[in-house]
């Protein structure tokens, strides 16, 4: 592979897989903190007015984080991908173009509202601000997905006389099958990302003896929506964005699976090394006519490998995609567990005092960020060696004039950058975990 290529490449993986640390965590904060609003709006409590703002300042910092971070990624388009935005500008511009003038507005708008204008509004009003805060984060990351989505399965354009992708159905673009399924796969991963952050820190403050009142209460809202969104998750969101990735990018699903031959009653692997050469599995362990039964709904039902496909057409690191594909199923099952045990105990009222699932809940804080990760990139990583799926390779989008020096140059700068942002956001959490919620009544 061309040197600037692969630069071009890791760069706007980087920036973009930092960007959504933060992002992940506001998609789930958004819809806890709206049904704390809504708890203190139905029952008058101050408690649930008090944690909601709490976490509305662990929200504004990970916002903060996420536009900075962002924008430098869109410029991205011109200065690392320019013969992409040259082809597709007329398609992506449009989706990218509303997620910034209308949901991103809303959302920071009404941001402000939440933190600052509590007063101002009053409480239905400031119940309103979360709604909009709410709405706005997951109709940005609808957007967003629609632009991903159109990529992974380009619908509604024509080729001009020179090349150029013209759009020429806006609806098509906007409600892409492939785009709704995305998109509620990605938000539930937010959701679960958002519950395991209050569920651990909850957690945390039973474990230390501190804020024990509102530790309850972390625990009690993230663990029921917890419980609700790892399963959505796994089904039925997961299991139809696989059925898309059988349908439309058959080389895809091959390697996710190590699927190397074409056969029936095709097994699935849960353990296993691609060996790409050899065309295997290394010390496989499968379950038998599991993965046509999963793609076809029939134990003995055909299921193509990726020796059905050109060699041309297969993703360029089978072995990444394979393990990324499997650590996000991997981890995806461990938290429909953590959670479900959570539940259980949560309902005959044990969970506040049970240590080892409090312990387990703490420290399984980061997972979720590692299972996200590897998700977005069994789907980039997924669509090599096409960056326009079946329209435009990877090695035809990236800016050709930009040289490897260049790109290298700013792939140091961006990561010194943003390693003393990711310490800056650490410290004003940690400041804001360290003094607690307001001091307000139990809630009953």
């Amino acid at each position: 592979m061309d040197s600037a290529l692969a630069l071009h490449r890791f760069h706007f993986a980087f920036t973009i897989t930092f960007h959504y640390l933060f992002v992940q965590l506001t998609l789930g904060l958004a819809l806890l903190i709206f049904i704390l609003k809504t708890m203190a709006l139905r029952t008058g409590n101050e408690h649930y007015n008090d944690t909601a703002r709490f976490w509305a300042k662990i929200f504004a910092v990970n916002f903060a984080l996420g536009v900075v971070t962002g924008i430098p990624m869109e410029f991205q388009f011109g200065t690392n991908w320019s013969r992409f935005s040259k082809a597709a500008g007329g398609v992506i511009g449009h989706t990218l173009g509303m997620e910034g003038l209308y949901s991103f507005f809303l959302e920071s708008s009404f941001l402000g509202l939440l933190i600052f204008g509590e007063k101002v509004v009053g409480r239905v009003g400031h119940w309103f601000s979360a709604l909009a805060v709410w709405v706005g984060s997951w109709l940005s990351g609808y957007l967003i997905v629609a632009t991903d989505a159109w990529m992974q399965r380009p619908v509604g354009y024509e080729l001009g006389p020179h090349g150029e992708i013209i759009l020429n159905s806006w609806t098509a673009l906007l409600f892409n099958d492939w785009a709704a399924w995305q998109f509620l796969h990605t938000i539930l991963g937010g959701v679960v990302t958002g519950c395991f952050a209050m569920a651990s820190l909850g957690a945390f403050y039973l474990l230390m003896g501190k804020h024990q009142d509102y530790g309850r209460t972390f625990l009690r809202v993230s663990v029921t929506t917890g419980m609700l969104a790892t399963l959505l998750v796994a089904f039925p969101t997961g299991d139809q964005q696989g059925a898309l990735v059988a349908r439309h990018q058959g080389p895809t699903l091959a390697a996710m699976e190590g699927h190397f031959e074409t056969g029936k009653s095709a097994p699935m692997a849960i353990l296993g090394q691609p060996d790409v050469e050899q065309r295997r599995l290394d010390n496989p362990f499968v379950l038998p006519g599991v993965l046509s039964m999963i793609v076809h709904k029939r134990w003995d039902a055909e299921v193509r490998g990726l020796d059905f496909y050109p060699r041309e057409n297969w993703p360029d690191n089978i072995p990444l995609l394979y393990y990324s594909f499997h650590i996000m199923v991997g981890l995806g099952t461990i938290f429909i567990a953590i959670m479900g045990l959570s539940a259980l105990q949560l309902w005959r009222g044990k969970l506040y005092s049970f240590k080892p699932l409090l312990w387990a809940l703490l420290l399984a804080m980061p997972l979720p960020y590692v299972a996200n990760t590897a998700g977005w990139m069994t789907a980039e990583v997924g669509r090599q060696p096409w960056l326009i799926y079946g329209l435009m390779r990877t090695s035809a989008g990236f800016s050709a004039r930009v040289s490897s020096g260049n790109a290298m140059f700013t792939l140091f700068g961006f990561m010194g950058i943003y390693s003393v942002l990711l310490m800056l956001g650490l410290f004003l959490i940690w400041r804001e975990i360290e003094h607690g919620p307001g001091s307000a009544p139990a809630a009953h």
